[in-house]
């Protein structure tokens, strides 16, 4: 269609007749994202509110379409890109987050934590030298007043403003070690997301969500037993970028069901359910909780 045909479309928007309108809606859905430039040019333009909600409405699920298309391109293409992923889950409540500006920002504190992290270092001093350029130089920290707003699972703000929740500083923290090239894996702990160093005979684990402090098996032990869980596996090993993904919209949902956004909750499960082989549950281990429970 040209632009002009595309224009005229969308002023039937307008049309009293409910079949014609009707038509249009679903003619407008069918033509994806690249009309949504057109929608909101006919929203600024438009003085009927009935009709700017329903652009509001109409360009919501173009983007919701295109978010659920792509997050499952993004699984089947085998989930190799983190920051692809976590970038997905920015763009349900932010659709114009930029990956660029995410991918540009954390190459800044790459080329940091280089200057300050050796290879010929013991892995221990590695972890003090990077946590030293997250928590000293760039100043990272937990944000704990405000835990379960949305925008705490959300990368490009935490990498703003400096505060996230366990998982996202995680994958900040995760990146940059892994582009330095050092065994640097995420745990799924319930309540908890935790990074674990491994390579060899040598693993240990590192609290993200507490300034990058470093943990034993032994303490990984005793926070399982004081929540009166078994010890399986999944609380120790190394868990895949689709794992961290699933958990950063399990977060996300639980945020709006605190806010008492039932709606907005419904749709990132169904977002989750786009990536998971079984259907979503309410509630499913490994949801980060509240900062009482981040010990």
């Amino acid at each position: 269609m040209t632009n002009k045909e595309i224009k005229a479309l969308i002023s039937l928007l307008e049309d009293e007749d409910e079949n014609i309108a009707s038509h249009v809606e679903e003619k407008i859905v069918s033509l994806g994202e690249p009309i949504i430039p057109f929608l909101e040019e006919e929203w600024e333009e438009s003085l009927n509110p009935e009709v700017q909600k329903k652009i509001e409405e109409l360009i919501h699920k173009l983007q919701y379409d295109g978010l659920t298309s792509k997050l499952k391109a993004w699984k089947e293409s085998g989930a190799e890109n983190l920051i692809e992923g976590m970038w997905l889950v920015n763009t349900y409540q932010y659709p114009d987050a930029s990956i660029e500006n995410i991918n540009k920002t954390l190459d800044q504190i790459y080329y940091e934590a280089w200057l300050h992290v050796k290879p010929d270092m013991h892995p221990y001093d590695q972890i003090k030298a990077l946590n030293h350029v997250l928590f000293k130089l760039y100043k990272f920290s937990a944000n704990t007043k405000n835990f379960h707003s949305p925008a705490n699972s959300m990368l490009h703000l935490a990498l703003e403003t400096k505060r996230g929740n366990p998982l996202t500083l995680c994958v900040i923290y995760l990146t940059i070690a892994q582009k330095l090239n050092l065994p640097i894996f995420g745990v799924n702990l319930p309540n908890l997301f935790v990074l674990t160093y491994k390579q060899d005979n040598l693993q240990f684990y590192i609290n993200v969500y507490n300034k990058g402090l470093m943990l034993s098996k032994g303490d990984i032990d005793n926070y399982i037993l004081q929540l009166n869980l078994n010890p399986v596996d999944i609380f120790y090993e190394p868990c895949s970028n689709l794992d961290i993904v699933k958990r950063a919209l399990r977060n996300l949902a639980l945020s709006f069901e605190k806010l008492n956004e039932a709606e907005k909750a419904v749709e990132v499960n169904k977002l989750l359910d786009v990536i998971t082989d079984e259907p979503t549950s309410a509630s499913q281990p490994g949801e980060d909780g509240d900062e009482n429970d981040e010990e």
